[in-house]
């Protein structure tokens, strides 16, 4: 029988809203949830952005994955003194991530377009576009599948690298132990096992979010005990309270 679980740390932020799912699953199963990222982004320089050639300017429309690569466009954009013009438009990979574009721009003003968080279907939306010069910033560190599908579907772009991502120094961890490890990411393994190189996982249950998390997962040798999504489980609090309330069963 599964260990039963008290404590989870998950890679990510702390959620800034009091409303996450996360904070009902800690009081419901009476569970010590910590967060912490096992990575972290760090912004390329304008003048290192210079060596790139790539003009911001030259383009007539930007694909955008997250609020992070709108953060670091825009950062881009006022450190190297360039005003977007007014016609440029945006295509978002949800209406969450179009919204945020407020922070930067009058967003009833401006050419938005957004897909249902799937950028296949993103770029389902911009096919009626596909005249215009699109950028899309990205992290070193990015899904392939990305320009794997703007390349299939014959759309001239560019991908501009903004930001790069940064395996964290967990070192503050080494004597702490959790019941689960939530992952989210390869690269969450990766800087796992770059901070603690002789990590034996033991009873230590984990979680992992994606195919390519749990690939990682299992590459790695390690055991992967709790998968999301799932038809039963579509989000990972939900894969974790249905193993939770498993293991945490009175014997």
């Amino acid at each position: 029988m599964s260990k039963r679980v008290k404590s989870i740390l998950v890679s990510q932020p702390k959620p800034q809203s009091d409303k996450s799912p996360y904070f009902d699953l800690a009081e419901k199963y009476n569970l010590t949830i910590d967060f912490r990222s096992f990575i972290h982004v760090e912004p390329i320089s304008a003048s290192e952005f210079r060596q790139s050639k790539i003009n911001i300017l030259d383009f007539s429309a930007v694909f955008f994955t997250s609020r992070t690569a709108i953060d670091h466009y825009f950062r881009l954009a006022e450190e190297l003194r360039i005003t977007i013009p007014d016609e440029m438009k945006y295509f978002c990979i949800s209406e969450a991530t179009a919204f945020y574009l407020q922070k930067y721009i009058v967003y009833r003003k401006r050419k938005i377009f957004y897909g249902n968080g799937k950028f296949d279907d993103l770029l389902t939306v911009a096919q009626k576009h596909k005249d215009e010069k699109f950028l899309i910033p990205l992290s070193d560190i990015h899904k392939q599948s990305i320009p794997a599908s703007l390349d299939s579907a014959g759309f001239k772009y560019i991908k501009a690298i903004m930001y790069r991502t940064v395996l964290s120094d967990l070192s503050d961890l080494a004597d702490i132990k959790y019941d689960v490890l939530v992952f989210f990411s390869p690269s969450g393994i990766k800087s796992l096992f770059q901070n603690f190189p002789d990590f034996e996982q033991g009873e230590t249950r984990i979680a992992a979010f994606g195919p390519t998390t749990a690939k990682a997962v299992e590459e790695a040798g390690l055991r992967l005990d709790i998968n999301a999504p799932h038809p039963k489980a579509p989000s990972m609090t939900m894969a974790l309270e249905q193993y939770v309330k498993e293991a945490n069963k009175k014997k």
